[in-house]
């Protein structure tokens, strides 16, 4: 595995860290990671775009080595939009292509519509766009996001050993241990006892608010850059069809393709999946 080069990335108001593959003078990718996860999601992957990229794999705000947010705020999915666009920005990439896995591809889908101009390419894994609301929850939401949490002073949990930690993930992801273990190890951080894991417990919090399925499918219309959709076969239970077939519906020419694999297809499968990202559109 060819070992990335670390990268502290200041921002106005906190500092990503990042690990970077790849040539600076070849063409930049930002490589967005999903929910608790991190950079080391693409460990196996960016090794092999880095023949034709400049990789830069992010650590969202609260995961892996990048800061958490101040005391007091809470973690908003559209927040992301303004921190990659802030990140191009502090990295002076004026146009990159756009790699996503899950949260990440929704935030990925998110940023090509906001700023169209300055995304060469877009490339999603299993996910397009942020989680939607049909109205049936969203009073039931709001008012759980209110309330006051129990866990947020609950002592974090401590490993033994990172093999203890990396177990805890299988048990939850059903990623296989080898695989994992890219993720656990950067999400990790030694304390007296073992370890445990670094990421921001508020990523777990409920959010107050979602957008409505009109509004993401009106904002999916923005995306202008050449699209191309990666998705597991079998789905994903929480990705159904029928409502990902009406978002890849707005988006103009959109390819849509499907491999054989679990949610982490970039991880199971990241010889096939490097031929995707690079394939033309």
């Amino acid at each position: 595995m060819t070992a990335p080069t670390e990268r502290r990335i200041a921002l106005p108001h906190l500092a990503l860290a990042a690990q970077v593959w790849g040539d600076d003078a070849a063409p930049p990718l930002l490589a967005l990671h999903g929910w608790l996860d991190n950079a080391g999601s693409f460990a196996l992957l960016a090794p092999l775009l880095a023949q034709r990229f400049h990789v830069i794999a992010l650590d969202l705000p609260g995961h892996g080595h990048s800061d958490h947010l101040a005391p007091g705020a809470q973690y908003h999915y559209l927040d992301y939009v303004r921190v990659v666009l802030e990140t191009a920005d502090a990295l002076q990439l004026d146009r990159y292509t756009l790699l996503g896995h899950s949260m990440g591809a929704g935030i990925a889908a998110l940023v090509a519509a906001a700023a169209p101009q300055r995304i060469e390419r877009l490339r999603l894994i299993e996910g397009l766009g942020p989680l939607g609301d049909d109205g049936s929850q969203t009073l039931k939401r709001f008012r759980e996001a209110f309330v006051s949490r129990a866990d947020s002073t609950k002592p974090l949990r401590v490993f033994r050993d990172i093999e203890q930690a990396v177990n805890a993930r299988v048990t939850v992801s059903r990623l296989a241990a080898d695989l994992a273990r890219p993720i656990v190890t950067r999400a990790l951080i030694e304390t007296h006892g073992g370890w445990q894991w670094r990421s921001d417990p508020r990523l777990t919090h409920k959010s107050a608010v979602r957008q409505a399925e009109s509004q993401i499918h009106t904002i999916l219309r923005g995306i202008e850059a050449p699209a191309a959709l990666l998705l597991a076969k079998p789905a994903t239970t929480y990705l159904p069809t029928a409502p990902m077939q009406a978002r890849v519906d707005c988006v103009a020419n959109m390819v849509v393709s499907h491999l054989d694999g679990g949610h982490h297809l970039h991880l199971e499968q990241p010889v096939a999946v490097a031929a995707w990202v690079e394939a033309a559109v």
